[in-house]
Parts: C-alpha cells; structure tokens; sequence
C-alpha cells in the first residue's frame, strides 16, 4: 500500500448534536461556527442533524419551510466551500409544488450541491400510552436512493425513520457505501430503546460504518430528542457517541479496517441470490 492509498484510507467524520431552537437565524449561526470548529479538527465529512434550522414537529414544518436552493442551503453551501470539506445537511422541511418534504442537502468542498434525499419512510407511529405522531399529516415521502462520492468512498444517505427498514441499508451497500449516515430525531420513547441497536445493527448487517445525527435535547420542547449522536463501526461497535447536550462527536474512518472485517468474515460472496434477493424496483427524482 502506497502511503497516498493509506492516508486515503483514513479520515475524520464530525457529526454535530445541535441545539435547536425556534430563532432560525440563531440556529443556522450555530451551524457556522460549530462546522467551523469541526473542521479545525481535522473534520473532512461533517453531519448535521435532521431538522437542524426549525423546531421539529407538524405544526412547524410549513412555517419553517424552504424552496432547495433557498436561506439555509445557500448558508450550507457557504460553510462547506469556506471550510473546504462535505457537509451532510441533516435535514431541513423543504417546499417543492405545494408539498412539504423532510430534506437531506448534500454539498460538496467546492460549495456544490451533490445530493437532495428526501426521507423515504414517514415517520407515523401510534404507541399507546407513550407518543403518537404522524409526519404524513403535513410531509410527501421523497422515492429515490441516495449516494454520493467523496474521495474517501461512497456514502448512503437515510433520514431518521429511514433507519428502520434494513432493505435500504442494503441496498446502499449493493451500491459500494462503506458509510451510511441517518439523521434522525428519536424521541424519549423509540430513543432508549431502538437508536442505538439499529444503528449496531445497520452496521454489522452491512459491515460499514454507520454515523447518526440527532438535535440535542431540549426538554421544554414540544417534541423531546433523545440526542446520542453516534458512530459504529463494521465489527458493530460504537466508536463515538455523545450525551444529550450540544456537542461534536469525531470518528476516523479506517476503510482498511472496513476492508479487513469484509475478508475475515465476507459474508457478500456467501449470500445466496439463488434463494433470496433484495433489488431496487424504482429510481425516482427527490
């Protein structure tokens, strides 16, 4: 291996646990100076969480919400073309024809937008006693795959609730994603209980590393994020993790180490795809 290969084989990934508020301009002021500070830590990919510029709830999502270009996506532009590196926007409540959508922008060091994903899977969930909420009140599911090419390697892109569903993760890695990223929301419920385990789960099944970005928590909020940012490894390890309170998390990648765990046990070439297959059956726009 050539020392270009090994440098190229490794790099830092900074996921951002954001504060959020209701002053939009506070919020993306935040993200300024946060992925600033990020990049001076050697910081190349920097996630943010979903949600990061408003409130998340039903009832804020039209009120906050932006045509792609627009306020914040020129502000991650900026960010990522000053400090030179891939930013993952979390997510933001994008308006496109008269409908709403919970938006991931992608945005490459050059300040380029390289990817739009729109959450897949609508979060509605109805636990008695505990929380009910349904994103399909206000929120159109986006139909494509999303990935995208960074010099390190190919990254697929969830969005919270997109997390669940195991095809999409394997889908992403048929693709050649060494790391996926899922912004995401869980709340004091479904957070305790599933963030940490599908997260160790994505990654072990698909043996990448996996990086998820959550607000930070805010109990007067009207919605309660669990926070816990946190990155797994492919031996389903977690390698970084955060508390509840506004922080930045860093994980060096080591794609060798990805490379190592994939030969030990390399269950890819052991699949059967005489008996069993998961395909994509549609690529759609958003």
């Amino acid at each position: 291996m050539t020392a270009v290969t090994r440098v190229m084989s490794k790099f830092r990934l900074a996921v951002v646990q954001l504060q959020v508020s209701s002053d939009k301009a506070n919020n993306l002021s935040k993200v300024r100076r946060l992925v600033k500070e990020a990049a001076g830590q050697g910081g190349k990919v920097v996630l943010l969480p979903e949600c990061f510029n408003s409130p998340y709830g039903t009832s804020f999502f039209s009120k906050y919400a932006e045509k792609i270009p627009g306020e914040t996506t020129q502000m991650l532009s900026e960010v990522a073309k000053e400090n030179k590196l891939h930013l993952v926007g979390g997510s933001i409540p994008e308006e496109d024809g008269g409908k709403l959508y919970n938006t991931c922008a992608v945005f490459g060091p050059e300040g380029e937008l390289i990817l739009k994903h729109r959450k897949i899977h609508l979060f509605d969930i109805d636990v008695p006693g505990k929380i009910r909420f349904q994103e399909s009140e206000t929120l159109s599911p986006g139909n494509s795959l999303s990935t995208f090419d960074t010099p390190f390697c190919r990254v697929g892109v969830g969005i919270c609730y997109d997390m669940r569903f195991a095809e999409l993760a394997q889908l992403y890695n048929r693709k050649g994603c060494q790391l996926l990223v899922y912004p995401g929301a869980f709340n004091m419920t479904t957070g305790p209980a599933h963030w940490e385990l599908l997260q160790r789960a994505r990654a072990l099944d698909n043996q990448t590393y996996v990086a998820t970005a959550s607000p930070a928590r805010d109990e007067a909020a009207s919605y309660v994020a669990w926070g816990h940012s946190t990155v797994v490894n492919p031996w389903g390890e977690v390698i970084a993790k955060a508390g509840h309170e506004e922080s930045i998390i860093y994980a060096d990648i080591d794609l060798q180490y990805l490379a190592d765990v994939r030969q030990q046990i390399p269950i890819s070439s052991q699949r059967r795809d005489d008996l069993y297959a998961v395909t994509a059956v549609q690529q759609g726009s958003g």
